[in-house]
């Protein structure tokens, strides 16, 4: 239930053009959502694709990061969130869902 939330969210916030100019993979306990803002409009599915960056977290702390319940830099710290290839595509990433 979770991760249907946390999907639906985040196709309102990324929209048609997130200007990311990336692709994203976030990877929960509950599903993959696979975001590609290389192109115009964005497309996000559910496949399991190669990305640029990966973020792996569970579905109910993605569900807490969209809310403003869960800040990103601690989540990541604390270990709940965890991010493999480019980091500065995570940091836009973060800024694009967490603000």
């Amino acid at each position: 239930m979770s991760f249907q939330v946390f999907s639906e969210k985040v196709k309102n916030i990324v929209g048609e053009d997130s200007r990311l100019g990336s692709t994203v993979k976030f990877v929960t306990d509950e599903g993959t959502l696979y975001v590609d803002a290389t192109q115009v409009p964005n497309v996000i599915s559910n496949e399991d694709k190669e990305a640029v960056c990966t973020v792996n977290l569970s579905a109910a702390d993605a569900v807490k990061l969209l809310d403003g319940n869960l800040n990103a830099m601690n989540a990541f710290m604390m270990g709940k969130i965890k991010v493999k290839g480019d980091m500065g595509i995570a940091m836009k990433v973060m800024q694009l869902i967490g603000g």
